[in-house]
């Protein structure tokens, strides 16, 4: 595996632009999960799938709007959908937790960066939070289940498994993705890919923060690394700074790039994942875009080296 000379990851939070949306906030849960669903599959993602109207399902509603040339305030319908399923555990679940040291130097010797309990590896694998698994199964304790024992979680289209990623997820030939851009919005916290005029995809995002925002610019993407190692360097997350002093941390779920890491043509700044799906849109980065990992993943099928990247 490549290994990246990345920038690093901070607290620095940014403020939250809730677009009302009349539709959406007049849901009940269930009917917000199946739309929060029906997104997903569509690949316009919502955030989490938690049953919350939030300010990215609303976001997203919107753009898929605008990809099918509907008007405002209509919503596909999605009554057809079943918002919840059941999930066998099983022993490769278990199989695939483990414990994450607490300091870089202790990561560092470590061979994966792994889920460090099945709640939060459930949680992902349904594009949704270790809280809502919990709401969604009241008086269980999932992080003691066993294997085979049930549980409900949301019904989405494609869970992200870890052991299927990148196998499972087809790319497309370069030539077939030469009309192909991605378009970072830092306002509005959401990343396109278009095709033409036509919009493919969208997802939430983070872009930077307020002491190392995103780089604005035309740039192009110099590769797509799936399971990226990662350069800890103290120097370049307090200073901005490349030392001599650093720690290479291994590839796992839990890297603070997340399952994915695309380079652009600006060192240092890429568009990668995060161990910490739920603070998309809101805690910062330095100069880079997260996705969560699931979205991270599908965005991995959408672009090829030498893509141009446009963030505004």
């Amino acid at each position: 595996m490549a290994l990246l000379g990345l920038l690093g990851l901070t607290g620095c939070v940014t403020p939250n632009h809730r677009t009302p949306d009349p539709v959406v906030d007049a849901m009940s849960r269930d009917r917000t999960v199946q739309l929060q669903i029906f997104l997903d599959a569509q690949r316009f993602g919502p955030g989490v799938v938690d049953g919350h109207p939030g300010e990215f399902t609303s976001k997203a509603l919107a753009l898929y709007r605008e990809s099918q040339g509907l008007p405002p305030q209509v919503t596909p319908d999605v009554s057809g959908i079943a918002p919840y399923t059941t999930y066998a555990v099983t022993a490769d679940d278990l199989g695939r937790l483990g414990a994450m040291a607490r300091e870089p130097a202790e990561q560092a010797q470590q061979k994966t960066l792994p889920y460090t309990s099945l709640a939060e590896l459930i949680a992902e694998r349904f594009h949704t939070t270790v809280a809502f698994v919990a709401e969604l199964n009241p008086g269980r304790q999932v992080d003691a289940l066993t294997v085979g024992e049930v549980i409900r979680v949301p019904n989405i289209q494609r869970p992200f498994r870890v052991d299927a990623y990148p196998s499972s997820y087809s790319k497309l030939a370069a030539s077939a993705t030469e009309s192909r851009r991605v378009v970072v919005d830092t306002r509005l916290r959401m990343l396109r890919v278009t095709e033409g005029a036509r919009l493919l995809a969208a997802f939430p995002l983070t872009p930077g923060s307020d002491e190392h925002p995103a780089p604005l610019g035309e740039w192009k993407i110099t590769g797509a690394v799936p399971w990226p190692w990662y350069r800890y360097d103290e120097g370049v997350l307090k200073r901005g700074e490349r030392t001599e002093t650093f720690y290479n941390l291994p590839p796992g779920p839990n890297s603070p790039v997340g399952v994915l890491w695309t380079g652009l043509n600006r060192p240092g700044v890429g568009i990668h994942g995060t161990a910490f799906p739920e603070t998309i849109g809101r805690s910062g980065s330095h100069g880079c875009i997260r996705l969560s990992n699931w979205d991270a993943a599908t965005f991995y099928t959408l672009v090829h080296k030498g893509m141009a990247v446009t963030i505004q």
